[in-house]
């Protein structure tokens, strides 16, 4: 998951990253295959939208807090990483991760990004 979850170097295309920045001015910079696991965000990033953001690479989550939206872009590496794990392996327990002071924000952005 470390690699997910980063910031690029000048022989990465920066195609393949997306900036997503909460609403308190946090700025993640996540793979771009890693923020498509979110429906909203694919939306957002589609080519053929015309969308600023699919423009730009940049999503504003203008009402979500860094400390959710950092939660949200790990999550989303997490689910990219393992979406093809076959169902016999071990998969971590996502939800160790979570701390109960952001679990009701974190659910209520999970559900309207499409988590």
């Amino acid at each position: 998951m470390t690699g997910d979850v980063e910031m690029t170097d000048d022989s990465t295309p920066k195609d393949d990253w997306v900036l997503i920045t909460s609403a308190d001015g946090f700025s993640f910079m996540v793979k771009r295959k890693v923020a498509m696991t979110s429906g909203t965000l694919k939306n957002m990033l589609n080519t053929e939208s015309n969308f600023k953001e699919a423009v730009s690479n940049t999503c504003e989550m203008s009402e979500t807090r860094g400390a959710v939206v950092e939660k949200l872009c790990e999550y989303m590496a997490y689910k990219a990483q393992y979406e093809q794990v076959p169902p016999k392996e071990d998969i971590p327990d996502f939800t160790e991760r979570i701390p109960p002071e952001v679990a009701l924000e974190l659910l209520v952005a999970a559900d309207y990004y499409e988590v």
